[in-house]
């Protein structure tokens, strides 16, 4: 049987919630005890003149590409989804690539992070399949749950970026949800092809 998922898929999207975590852990440790993760954004790490700037930004970039990978190799998702999938992908490329000054906002970093953010909240519902036989990630309903978490996590990121809540704390949940679910949708459709696979 012809697999439609490479098994590379499953690195490239595994990867990209090791490395997004595994880049604003590092370089929340090397900005220091200045650094407060619960009310402060992750865009602070890779902010020019922070310690853990190079850290951030080269995660960042890394995620991209583990994104633009994925949405190539998981064919059997609806191309809506794929290109989404891959858009947002650049979208963290370019994040990576403007980054925020060191005091006050961007424009340009806020306005790209805004679009990628919602290119990867609504990438599920485009990718979902609603032929019966799909893999589970890519069947309508787990693929709503999936965007209605990442919207409800973007949500609170608002609300707590307006009242001074732990705004950190909530970004990090939908990015983490974000980052983790096409790694959920890759190894769903190379279980299944395992599964129907015939046996020797």
């Amino acid at each position: 049987m012809t697999r439609l998922v490479p098994r590379w898929a499953l690195l490239s999207s595994g990867c990209a919630p090791a490395l997004l975590i595994g880049g604003w852990t590092i370089a929340a440790l090397l900005e220091g005890p200045a650094y407060d993760p619960a009310t402060q954004t992750i865009s602070v790490l890779a902010a020019y003149g922070a310690a853990g700037f190079w850290v951030m930004t080269a995660a960042l970039f890394a995620v991209g590409v583990c994104h633009l990978l994925t949405a190539w190799g998981l064919r059997p998702a609806a191309l809506a989804g794929r290109v989404a999938l891959g858009s947002g992908g650049v979208s963290a490329l370019a994040v990576a690539l403007l980054p925020p000054p060191s005091s006050g906002g961007s424009l340009h970093h806020g306005s790209v992070a805004a679009v990628g953010f919602a290119l990867l909240a609504v990438w599920p519902v485009l990718a979902a399949d609603r032929n019966g036989a799909a893999p589970w990630g890519l069947r309508p309903a787990p693929a709503i749950v999936a965007t209605v978490l990442i919207g409800l996590g973007a949500a609170w990121f608002l609300i707590d970026m307006h009242h001074h809540g732990p705004a950190g704390v909530a970004e990090r949940v939908a990015t983490s949800i974000q980052s983790l679910w096409p790694f959920v949708v890759v190894a769903s459709c190379l279980l299944r092809t395992d599964n129907d696979e015939p046996s020797n």
